[in-house]
């Protein structure tokens, strides 16, 4: 049992979690209620029902899941070869460090990379290929979102290989396992939640991108975040701004909720 003191100490929790996410997600329901003009209507949810939005959510999805797709293949390999180095917490942090850069600056950064006259159009052209349009592509979208990304994804699945157990990998061998029996057999099992939170991690954020699809993409690349943005600071429609932000705080709540469960069974049956 909690003494009272310790029940004080849980009070400045309390009110950030009121004030800063309770009471937000409150302020957007309400707003998705209003119409342009502040008065009460449903006529936002029967929009966003419409074929525009439900494509643009499909959309979103998609582009979500490959982020996280391709995060997780680059990722998995990296945190693998990671925990078999010697100064493996150097190259950790190496590879985080990158995250600590401000999002609008690699944007920029790769606008030039990316650009007519950029890095990857010069080494094309020495390599013989020729000049490509690179920016405003899905290509190039999907990139940078796997490389502002891929540390989330490393560093819970670092955590989960670098805990493993190493007496169940000479069991395997023991056993007569291969390489890569024992992999999918031992490793990728018992590694599967920090597989999970990595996924978790990246795919909700990925989902409501906004920045990237502007800068990098173009808008060609139109998510339910760009919508989000577009009816807020473009058509000053904040009802409808709210309402398609609802709908993407229930998607993630849903996401959170069957990921975890996942990782708790997960545990369970370690245990």
């Amino acid at each position: 049992m909690k003494t009272r003191s310790q029940k004080w100490f849980l009070i400045p929790y309390y009110l950030w979690l009121a004030l800063f996410v309770i009471a937000p997600i409150l302020l957007i329901v309400y707003y998705s209620f209003l119409d342009i003009y502040g008065n009460f209507t449903f006529k936002n949810y029967q929009r966003f029902f419409s074929s525009v939005y439900l494509e643009m959510t499909v959309s979103s999805f998609w582009y979500a899941l490959l982020i996280t797709i391709f995060c997780l293949i680059v990722a998995y390999p990296t945190a693998y070869l990671l925990t078999r180095t010697k100064y493996k917490q150097l190259w950790l942090l190496l590879i985080i460090m990158p995250s600590w850069i401000n999002l609008l600056l690699k944007a920029y950064a790769f606008i030039g990379i990316f650009g007519t006259y950029g890095l990857a159009n010069a080494l094309l052209e020495v390599l013989g290929v020729g000049s490509r349009q690179i920016l405003f592509t899905d290509f190039s979208f999907i990139f940078v979102a796997v490389y502002i990304f891929i540390p989330f994804m490393i560093l819970p699945i670092f955590n989960a290989l670098d805990k493993l157990d190493k007496s169940y990998l000479d069991a395997a061998m023991d056993l007569g396992a291969s390489k890569w029996q024992t992999f999918r057999r031992v490793i990728f099992p018992l590694t599967l939640n920090g597989v999970k939170s990595g996924c978790q991690v990246v795919f909700i954020p990925a989902l409501s991108l906004f920045m990237l699809t502007r800068l990098i993409a173009g808008n060609r690349v139109i998510t339910l975040g760009t919508a989000v943005e577009q009816q807020f600071l473009v058509n000053q429609d904040w009802g409808m701004g709210s309402t398609i932000a609802v709908f993407l705080v229930i998607i993630m709540f849903f996401i959170v909720f069957f990921t975890e469960r996942g990782v708790r069974n997960g545990k369970k049956a370690q245990n």
